[in-house]
């Protein structure tokens, strides 16, 4: 679904640090996404895990390395506080959501209850967004994505947001996905989450593939 080779990423800094004006987010990512699985990416904070899930979906563009994706595949990036517009209420955003993602705007009014049923928000689904908590923004935007039905869905860090009964309504959410063969690559600091629900897992490290394979081993060698 998605191959990285020697995959690179490099910011340019307003302010210089250590000298130098730039910064590569990732250096040299190999990795490869397959069909049908659960892959879980493990990495300290700064890792460069976020800027790997934008290079996966393509929303940045490798500066070295090549990275391919499946021309056919519908890839959506769930990452708390993007896509949203703080001014428009949850149901707008919903609908805009789903329009960016390729919805026909049909569809997507027949699948708001459902949005709203699962998401949990009570009335605050007609309120403006920036009212809302990071909890309650990532129950909006996993809500918006489990409609769109995309083949591959990239998780950064939020099934880690909200409440203990809401995470597991998405951990359920996603094996539904699993089970239906769609594709899921999430990020997530809870190791237990990598391990219920992953196939895979890849340690990412200061921009660098470290480690890839079985979710025991490669865990162990993060937590090391």
């Amino acid at each position: 679904m998605i191959t990285l080779q020697q995959a690179g990423v490099c910011y340019r800094l307003k302010r210089k640090i250590a000298g130098r004006n730039r910064y590569w987010a990732l250096n040299d990512i190999s990795l490869e996404v397959r069909k049908g699985e659960t892959l879980g990416i493990l990495g300290s904070n700064g890792a460069g895990k976020s800027t790997l899930m934008k290079l996966m979906a393509g929303i940045v563009a490798p500066d070295r390395g090549a990275v391919w994706r499946d021309p056919d595949e519908k890839i959506t990036l769930l990452s708390l506080g993007v896509g949203f517009e703080s001014n428009l209420t949850g149901r707008e955003n919903a609908i805009l959501s789903g329009l960016l993602l390729g919805l026909h705007r049909h569809t997507i009014d027949k699948r708001l209850d459902k949005i709203r049923d699962f998401a949990e928000l009570g009335e605050f689904f007609e309120q403006p967004v920036y009212m809302y908590s990071s909890g309650m923004m990532a129950r909006l935007g996993f809500s918006v994505a489990m409609e769109v039905h995309p083949d591959v869905l990239l998780l950064d860090e939020v099934l880690s947001v909200g409440d203990h009964s809401f995470q597991e309504k998405s951990a359920h959410a996603i094996r539904g996905l699993m089970a239906s063969d769609r594709t899921v690559v999430l990020i997530s600091h809870d190791m237990k989450t990598i391990s219920d629900l992953c196939d895979r897992a890849v340690w990412v490290e200061r921009g660098v593939t470290k480690a890839s394979g079985a979710v025991e081993e490669v865990s162990a060698q993060y937590l090391a």
